[in-house]
């Protein structure tokens, strides 16, 4: 969910985050063939942190009286 990115750019920032073990690539041989990204175990660990902030700022959002949009699972 990152509105307006390009897939280049969406591209370019996983495989960044492959780089450093953050998510896993897998090609998928498949017609037509794609790539699937998973977290690894380092990448789950991120979960308290990214939480913490996402409260932050559902709150801070909260006291200013702005919406905040629902997140997909």
């Amino acid at each position: 969910l990152v509105p307006g990115i390009t897939e280049k750019m969406l591209t370019q920032r996983l495989r960044e985050l492959e780089s450093i073990r953050i998510v896993d690539r897998t090609l998928v041989s498949s017609t037509p063939p794609h790539v699937e990204y998973r977290l690894t175990a380092e990448g789950r660990s991120l979960t308290p942190v990214l939480q913490a902030m996402y409260d932050w700022g559902r709150q801070w959002a909260t006291t200013r009286r702005l919406a905040v949009a629902p997140v997909l699972d």
